[in-house]
């Protein structure tokens, strides 16, 4: 039987990740060519509803037709606008509770969490409303770096692509790798990604105020790939090792280890990106001194090995 997916819409939705849904599991068919899947659209009221984008969509249903799903989806909103304006209602919350199987991509997670259904669960959204989340909701079990958390009969995504990557994993996880491998295909998309959104997010180190160790970090950045300890480092600030170590946790907010190793996962980055050097000669300039201590600390940081951060990030 096909399976029923009903997406909700709400005022300030990313329009994209509206289009994720009806995309991927329309994509899902079987051999002989069968949809697996209907998605259906639905608003409070079948109420016409508007976008980020600047233009509106009235959807077929209204909130009734979630008694007819397996899985109900919302897509990511403007989470400040909605919280305040009254997007999210009461009998929403209310329509939203006891169901099979529910799902949320991007800031949608604020919606089920506004509801409680993730309180005490794992869930993740778009990591640059985390802080925000995390405040509003500190109850959920917030995981910033993920692209998204399978917690059984409720699922969440970070940002807009991750989405999709959500999809597919429902798909694998309803018909087997075979079915999301071929819908993959077929919306031109890998069907599994590496890592987590941690790999997206810039993440620049904090710098000071120009005073103190300054001109030693400009020193540092010049000389990424030498060996450099807190001695060499303290006696090119003219300081005592427990005196710069001070200072510079007090002009950046973190130890100069960590802010070195930073700057040097930082500069590794960049040579994979823009360069066909190897991974030795990468971990090497970068200061890491072989492929195996780069391969460890770029996983640290970013959740992925040298080679495939090259290959999803590499500029042509």
């Amino acid at each position: 039987m096909t399976h029923r997916v009903a997406v909700v819409v709400l005022n300030h939705f990313a329009p994209l990740d509206l289009g994720v849904p009806g995309q991927v599991f329309w994509s899902a068919e079987t051999h002989s060519g069968e949809k697996l899947y209907e998605v259906v659209t639905c608003s409070e009221g079948r109420r016409q509803v508007r976008c980020t984008a600047g233009y509106s969509v009235l959807p077929d249903h209204d909130l009734d037709v979630l008694d007819t799903a397996d899985t109900i989806l919302v897509p990511g909103i403007h989470a400040g606008r909605a919280l305040k304006d009254g997007t999210i209602t009461d009998t929403l919350y209310a329509a939203l509770q006891g169901r099979p199987r529910i799902m949320s991509i991007c800031t949608g997670a604020f919606v089920l969490a506004a509801a409680g259904l993730l309180d005490g669960r794992p869930a993740t959204t778009h990591w640059t409303e985390t802080d925000r989340f995390a405040a509003l909701f500190p109850e959920v079990r917030l995981d910033p770096d993920v692209l998204f958390v399978d917690d059984g009969d409720v699922l969440t995504s970070a940002g807009v692509a991750a989405g999709m990557d959500l999809c597919l994993h429902v798909i694998r996880r309803d018909h087997g790798s075979e079915v999301a491998n071929r819908t993959a295909r077929r919306c031109v998309m890998p069907p599994w990604r590496e890592g987590g959104q941690a790999q997206y997010i810039d993440r620049p180190l904090p710098y000071g105020d120009g005073g103190g160790t300054a001109a030693t970090r400009a020193w540092m950045l010049a000389h990424l790939d030498a060996p450099l300890d807190l001695n060499a480092l303290a006696g090119h600030a003219r300081m005592s090792v427990r005196t710069f170590t001070r200072r510079f946790r007090e002009e950046t907010g973190v130890s100069p280890a960590r802010w070195l190793n930073g700057q040097r996962v930082q500069r590794a980055r960049r040579l994979l990106e823009t360069t066909d050097l190897g991974v030795e000669e990468v971990a090497r300039r970068a200061g890491f001194g072989t492929a195996v201590s780069l391969r460890q600390h770029l996983h640290a940081a970013v959740g992925v090995s040298p080679l495939t951060y090259r290959h999803t990030f590499r500029r042509v």
